[in-house]
């Protein structure tokens, strides 16, 4: 019987985020918040909040572009925080939506806190992003504003892509190149996932993903790195979301 992972230390946990902002994680008795678990299940008005509040934020015409940009940026500080800790610890925080609190009115890195520092080994990196957080943060976006279940998925992509670049620019930054060819592998694993095969393609290093998040359609927005637009289309044109 393999033995538990051992639990996240203080020390642990400034190696990890100093990735970069988005990949701190912190541990508090109390935080700030709401556990994710009850923002899931609808039982506070959380995500509602997050997406008003991006939506004043970016100047956006239409909810659906702020809730994209909302759901982009949760996904991208779960997967940050869990494919570092595995890249670089080797083990995965246990990031239970029980015990994982987020403020909806706070900004990387301070909008995420964990009660417990317990981890997860590796192999259970799918389970904890996916299951736990992706699946129901995308069940409850789209009961509530109705917005596309491939944008989202196509989301998922990108901000997992993104955080295994950043990895790899750390690794770059600090010479271990044991970290970033551990986030690459995993990345590259988690891409066989049904739910994120078909989201984009690695062209090199680089991540073009095969929708979009719709943040062209902002005043002045323009496209993103990774989007499958080379430049930005048209607003008045027919949408596309994948």
């Amino acid at each position: 019987m393999n033995p538990m992972p051992e639990p996240l230390t203080a020390r642990d946990l400034a190696r990890v985020s100093s990735v970069g902002g988005f990949f701190a994680l912190r541990t508090e008795s109390r935080p700030a918040g709401a556990p994710l678990a009850q923002v899931y299940a609808g039982q506070h008005d959380a995500l509602g909040f997050r997406v008003a509040k991006v939506r004043s934020a970016i100047g956006a015409d239409e909810v659906r572009i702020a809730v994209s940009i909302a759901q982009l940026g949760l996904a991208a500080r779960i997967w940050s925080v869990a494919l570092g800790a595995a890249a670089l610890l080797g083990r995965v925080p246990e990031l239970d939506p029980a015990t994982l609190y987020w403020d909806p009115d706070a900004s990387s890195p301070d909008d995420l806190a964990l009660t417990t520092a317990g981890t997860r080994p590796v192999e259970d990196l799918a389970e904890v992003v996916l299951e736990r957080h992706l699946v129901p943060l995308g069940a409850a976006l789209h009961a509530r504003f109705r917005i596309s279940d491939r944008l989202l998925w196509g989301n998922a992509g990108s901000a997992l892509a993104a955080a295994d670049r950043e990895i790899r620019r750390w690794a770059r930054r600090t010479g271990d190149a044991e970290a970033a060819e551990r986030a690459g592998a995993l990345a590259a694993r988690l891409f066989e996932d049904p739910r994120l095969r078909g989201t984009g393609a690695y062209e090199g290093e680089s991540f073009r993903r095969r929708s979009c998040c719709l943040y062209y359609r902002i005043p002045g927005g323009g496209v993103c790195g990774d989007c499958c637009f080379r430049t930005p289309p048209d607003p008045s044109a027919p949408r596309r979301t994948g």
